[in-house]
C-alpha cells in the first residue's frame, strides 16, 4: 500500500499567484527577524553572563588566589598525583 498526496491544484489566476507569493515571501521574512532577534537575545544573554561569571572572578579571585597558593606545598611538576588502578586482562572491568 502506497500512500500518495493529491495533486497540488495552482491557481490559475495570475493576481492570486502573486499574492501566494508575496504571502510566503512575508512568512519566510517574518520566520526569518524572529530568527534574527532570538539569536541576537541568546548573544546578549551569553554576554551578559560572561561579564557577570568575569566580574565575580575578578573580584573574588584578587583575595583568594594568594591564600590558595600559601597553602599548597610546592610540588615537583614531574610527579603525576592521582588515584590509579590496576587492570588485567582476565578480570572484567567494571566501570
Amino acid at each position: 500500500m502506497r500512500f500518495v498526496f493529491p495533486p497540488i491544484r495552482r491557481s490559475r489566476n495570475p493576481l492570486l499567484r502573486a499574492l501566494s507569493v508575496v504571502a510566503g515571501l512575508a512568512v519566510l521574512g517574518v520566520l526569518l527577524v524572529f530568527g534574527v532577534v532570538v539569536i541576537g537575545v541568546l548573544l546578549a544573554g551569553g554576554l551578559v553572563f560572561l561579564a557577570v561569571r568575569q566580574w565575580k572572578l575578578a573580584r573574588g579571585g584578587a583575595s583568594a588566589a594568594p591564600q590558595a597558593s600559601a597553602a599548597r606545598p610546592t610540588q615537583d611538576p614531574k610527579v603525576l598525583e592521582g588515584e590509579f588502578v590496576v587492570i588485567r586482562q582476565r578480570d572484567p572491568v567494571h566501570h
